[in-house]
This record gives C-alpha cells, structure tokens and sequence, in this order.
C-alpha cells in the first residue's frame, strides 16, 4: 500500500437534512420492541466519552426503559475521563430511569497485563484484550439484571471497515445506530443537543494509553471512509485525486481484511451419510 497523501478529501461533517426526530422515535420504538421480544427489563450501554455512546445511550435512555450507563476507565486519558462523566450527569438530571455507574478497571488490567507477559509488548493484541475485559464487565451488569448489551458501532465501523474488536466492543446483544454513517450519527447526536465537549472531540477507541484517535489509526477521516463506502461500483479509479485513490484503496485493505468480523461464524457442517 503507498503511503497516505497528505491531502484530505474535503467534505461536509454531517448530513444537515437527515430527520432526526424521526430517526430517533424509530430507533426507540425499535429498542422498546427488542426489550418485549426478548423479555428483558433494559439496556447496558459502556460510555466512552465520544459521540456513538453518547447517542446509543441517549437513545436507550428515551425509551423510558431502565438504563444503566457505564464508564470503564483503563488508564484512560483524563480527557475522555472527563466527557463520559459529563455526559452521564447529563443523562440521569433528564432521564429518571438512568442508572450510572464508574468502574476503574486498571486493577484487573494490571494482572491481565502480568499474566500476558508473553503477548504484552504487542499493543494490538493488548488494545482488542482491553476492548474484551470491557465486554465481560458490561455482559456482567447485563445478566445480573436481565438487560440486553447495547452496542455503539456505527455504520462504516460494523459493516464498512470493521473497525471493531471481535468479542470487544463488537460483542453486544443489539446494534441501535449500526445503520447509520458517522455523519449521520453526527447529526443525530446535534438533535438531542448532547454536551458541546462530545460533539466536537475527535473520535477514538480510548484503547491505547497514548490516546491515538481512530483518524491516527487508520489514516482517514470517517468522512472520507463514508465517502469511500458510498462509491457506485462502476466509478472511474482514473477520475479519482491522488487522495481518493488512496482512501478507496483502504477502505478496500481494511474491508478485506476485516470480513470476518461482518460474517458469520463459520460452521463446518457434517454430511449426514457420514455421521451415522
């Protein structure tokens, strides 16, 4: 792969004439009839600070369901820290059935990380640990209470590039704002008037220490990676700048390489003339 021109691909930061307050009555209705279907009481939702869990969790909240909203600090960057406090005070001064809690894993992660020691050095493979324990905390809250894992991908992190970490954050019982791009989750997020911090903090994964956002990782903007998932099949490559170019091509790189993680498990199915 060349390396990333420099140059970004100028687009909007989000889609100003989506409906909103339509969007979101029906992702609410949408959740009140998962919760029925499935006999549960509510919603788990982890908060990182940044705009998809401020919104999933919003959205939880509307439904008047009894909601649990959870931050699961591990050495994270005082900043993103301090977002998802606010944004959880912001909730439970308007949601009655707002629940919040703050638990410091960093105890638990300093053993994991000893026990690891084989594996410790790889950042990679310690950030996907961390974006795991995580899950095992929320999954923990969830059946203690018999509520359902809400999960906060976006559209161009679950089906785009998966942008997630398998059995991670990708380890949820629904997925409220899956179907919409990052602008959109933008736009949605301006709607319900979250806090200002929220809105215009540069989204990361908050799991690695040097606090690295999610453009650093993958070397595009989400517009940009929008832009790319929204290309017609039969676009001209040649019409493309030397940027664009460049953002389809990773886009595509990451799209491949992620596959398994929008697919279904693999299952190797047994002919039945020989298993009796």
């Amino acid at each position: 792969m060349d390396s990333k021109p420099l140059v970004q691909i100028t687009l909007p930061i989000f889609t100003p004439v989506m409906k909103a307050d339509q969007i979101a009555e029906h992702i609410c209705n949408w959740l009140q009839k998962q919760l029925l279907e499935r006999t549960q009481k509510g919603f788990v939702v982890g908060v990182s600070g940044g705009i998809d869990s401020a919104v999933t969790s919003t959205l939880c909240a509307m439904t008047k369901a009894p909601t649990l909203v959870v931050s699961l600090p591990i050495r994270q960057q005082e900043t993103e820290w301090n977002r998802a406090s606010e944004h959880m005070n912001w909730l439970k001064q308007r949601y009655a059935n707002v629940d919040t809690l703050e638990l410091n894993l960093e105890p638990v992660w300093n053993a994991i990380e000893k026990s690891f020691s084989e594996v410790h050095e790889n950042h990679l493979v310690m950030a996907n640990t961390r974006s795991r324990l995580r899950m095992l905390a929320l999954y923990a809250f969830a059946g203690s209470r018999s509520y359902l894992v809400a999960g906060t991908g976006n559209k161009v992190e679950d089906f785009g590039i998966g942008f997630f970490t398998k059995y991670g954050d990708g380890g949820v019982d629904l997925s409220p704002i899956a179907d919409l791009f990052k602008s959109e989750v933008y736009a949605l997020g301006h709607y319900l008037n979250l806090c200002t911090s929220i809105l215009q903090a540069a989204p990361t994964d908050g799991l690695f220490a040097d606090g690295r956002t999610d453009e650093d990782q993958i070397g595009a903007s989400y517009d940009e990676l929008e832009w790319a998932m929204k290309l017609p099949p039969s676009f001209d490559l040649n019409a493309l700048s030397e940027r664009e170019r460049w953002v389809w091509q990773e886009f595509t790189r990451r799209n491949r390489q992620n596959a398994h993680k929008m697919q279904a498990i693999p299952v190797c199915t047994i002919p039945e003339a020989i298993k009796y």
